[in-house]
C-alpha cells in the first residue's frame, strides 16, 4: 500500500503531529514499508490459531494489600534536613498575591 500525502496529512491531524514539509517525503516511506510488512502478515495461514489477549500465560501474584504501620515518624524524620516534630520541612514554592 502506499502512503500518498493526503493520508499523511489526515493521520497527522488525527494524531495531532505537526509535520514540517521536509520531514513529509520520508514519512511518506516509512509508512509505506510499515503498510507493506503488515500486508505481509496476510499471507500466513492463522486457522486454528486461536486469537491471544495476553503474550503469556502467567498471572501476577500480587500480595495483599493490607494497611500496617511500616516505619514510625522518628525513624522517618531521622535523615531529613530540615523536619518539625511530625512533618518535613521543605521551602516555600508558591508565592502569595499582595
Amino acid at each position: 500500500m502506499e502512503v500518498d500525502k493526503e493520508s499523511l496529512a489526515k493521520v497527522a491531524h488525527l494524531a495531532r503531529l505537526n509535520i514540517k514539509p521536509e520531514q513529509e517525503e520520508k514519512l511518506q516511506k516509512d509508512m509505506t514499508e510499515i503498510l507493506t510488512w503488515v500486508d505481509k502478515l496476510k499471507e500466513l495461514d492463522t486457522d486454528g490459531v486461536a486469537p491471544l489477549t495476553h503474550m503469556t500465560n502467567e498471572v501476577n501474584a500480587l500480595r495483599s494489600d493490607i494497611a500496617k504501620k511500616t516505619i514510625n515518624t522518628d525513624a522517618g524524620l531521622k535523615n531529613a534536613p530540615d523536619h518539625d516534630d511530625q512533618f518535613f520541612k521543605v521551602p516555600n514554592v508558591m508565592k502569595r498575591n499582595a
